[in-house]
């Protein structure tokens, strides 16, 4: 690796590829701790600084985990990126909505401080906007966070538009994470715009279509009894009829780079780099080995026809359910 990247004006700067740590803990099949630190330290070792977790992954349990990988040394080699605003019932796990309030963001930032085992958080992320709470006031509160230097950087998660620019005028806001790959393109209308015009840096997470373009996953089966994506709804593109017609589009994926002898993740983590410089992906994995592949398709420079066949392709079924798509905005400030 080497291929550095700005995320915002503020002096962000990372490598071309991220570490995402979501299924080391929960949802995507059985999880092996050992493991996902040994992922991590290899992320490390490759230069993938940028280690993202959030404290509603296992109900806090994915930051103690990352917090155990970065201990010593470790922890000069990462930018620690979290997120807050998801609320869980601590015994059940149970949702139990978003929080944006200001005195929330405070005892939030306080307990993943305390659970990654860090001093300062690199970069602290709203993971999805509040509709109660005026996003002025939330990021006001994360902005006095970094006043207290416990926050280095702000960054926001599957925000629309109008709420990017009213937390960019509240504190310069250096990151968004939304979902972005072959397969999920929403944000090519207007976010990825605004994020250009506001100098801000795009984290693009799921940016394998959650294993879907890596071509793994043939059929249903592939999943175990503790993967979400072979079971029940949670993925209307893993779903009978969708999964298949998905399937077999990744075999155009890895037409492309058989040849070339790469994967067909790395030609999709490629297509994703070569979009916009700003854009940072942030591959979820749990081994080691996967963690070497995703880092060497920065090297990967696809062709012109290679990207317009790429362009093509046509997925079917929704990133999410349709009632849980993230599209909520903030309320505007009341009137003084």
């Amino acid at each position: 690796m080497g291929e550095k990247r700005k995320l915002g004006r503020q002096g962000l700067e990372v490598e071309a590829m991220g570490l995402g740590c979501m299924g080391m803990t929960e949802w995507y099949g059985a999880t092996n701790d050992a493991e996902s630190i040994r992922t991590i330290h290899r992320a490390l070792e490759m230069g993938m600084s940028l280690i993202d977790t959030a404290d509603m992954y296992a109900v806090g349990a994915n930051e103690k985990l990352v917090g155990r990988a970065l201990t010593g040394s470790w922890r000069d080699l990462a930018i620690v990126a979290t997120k807050f605003g998801h609320r869980r019932d601590p015994d059940t796990g149970t949702f139990l909505g978003v929080c944006g309030r200001p005195e929330y963001v405070k005892s939030a930032c306080e307990a993943s401080l305390k659970r990654l085992g860090i001093d300062h958080i690199d970069l602290y992320q709203q993971h999805r906007v509040d509709p109660q709470v005026p996003i002025e006031e939330t990021v006001g509160a994360m902005a006095e966070l970094v006043t207290e230097g416990k926050v280095s950087y702000l960054g926001l998660s599957e925000a629309q538009v109008s709420d990017i620019e009213r937390a960019h005028k509240v504190h310069p806001i250096s990151t968004l994470q939304t979902e972005y790959s072959l397969f999920e393109r929403h944000v090519e209308n207007d976010i990825l715009d605004t994020c250009e015009d506001l100098k801000i840096g795009f984290l693009a997470y799921a940016p394998l279509g959650r294993g879907l373009l890596t071509g793994r996953f043939q059929v249903a089966s592939d999943f175990d009894e503790f993967d979400t994506r072979g079971t029940g709804t949670a993925y209307p593109r893993f779903q009978p009829g969708n999964f298949e017609h998905n399937a077999q589009l990744v075999e155009i994926i890895h037409s492309i780079g058989e040849p070339e002898g790469w994967s067909s993740a790395q030609v999709s983590l490629a297509w994703l780099l070569a979009q916009r410089s700003f854009i940072v992906p942030i591959p979820g994995t749990k081994r080691t080995e996967r963690v070497e592949e995703n880092a060497n398709a920065i090297d990967i420079i696809l062709t012109a026809e290679e990207l317009d066949l790429l362009d093509t392709l046509d997925p079917r079924g929704a990133r999410y359910p349709e009632a849980s798509i993230p599209t909520s905005t903030s309320p505007p400030l009341p009137e003084a």
